[in-house]
C-alpha cells in the first residue's frame, strides 16, 4: 500500500516539477506597448522552440517520474 502511494506521489511531483521548469524560467508576456506593425501577438517567447522539453534540462523530473512509475508497477503486484 505505501509503495503505491509513494510511487503516485513521486510521479505527480515529477510531473509538477517538469511543468514548473517549462513555465517558471521565462516570462509569458511582455508589458503593454504601443501597437506594433506585426498584428500577430502571442504569449510564446520568440525563439522558444522545443528546448524546454529536453530531458537534459528536466532530468530530475524524468527521474522522479520513472522511479514513481516503477514503484506503482511494483506496488500493483
Amino acid at each position: 500500500m505505501w509503495v503505491t502511494a509513494t510511487g503516485a506521489f513521486l510521479f505527480i511531483i515529477g510531473l509538477l516539477y517538469m511543468a514548473w521548469e517549462a513555465l517558471g524560467r521565462r516570462r509569458l508576456s511582455e508589458p503593454p506597448q504601443a501597437p506594433r506593425a506585426n498584428p500577430e501577438q502571442t504569449l510564446e517567447p520568440r525563439g522558444q522552440g522545443l528546448r524546454f522539453l529536453s530531458p537534459i534540462r528536466n532530468w530530475l523530473g524524468v527521474a522522479l517520474m520513472v522511479i514513481g512509475g516503477a514503484l506503482l508497477l511494483f506496488g500493483m503486484r
